[in-house]
């Protein structure tokens, strides 16, 4: 019986997931994102290095909707990224 009046005392805390986890897309929140990648894998005979680009939009849509914040450039896409407008300025200036 006292088991039954401490159910009250207990509350659950939710955490978000360790880092590394990926986390389901149930509600399909990126699913085009995802259906442009596996169409670029499938038209490159699955040769990821050709997809980077859809690769990179779709991991920012699951950060976006999903997961937290990581700056690209440590997820392997500092190539793909625009260059900050003080760089490009003086990249256009002769």
């Amino acid at each position: 019986m006292s088991t039954a009046m401490n159910f009250g005392s207990k509350s659950f805390k939710p955490r978000a997931p360790d880092k590394g986890s990926f986390p389901l897309d149930h509600f399909g929140e990126c699913k085009d994102f995802k259906d442009k990648f596996m169409k670029c894998l499938r038209d490159s005979s699955y040769d990821n290095s050709q997809c980077r680009l859809q690769s990179k939009d779709y991991l920012e849509c699951r950060m976006d909707q999903l997961m937290a914040k990581e700056p690209l450039e440590k997820l392997g896409f500092k190539d793909l990224m625009d260059p900050p407008p003080s760089q490009a300025d003086s990249n256009t200036k002769p």
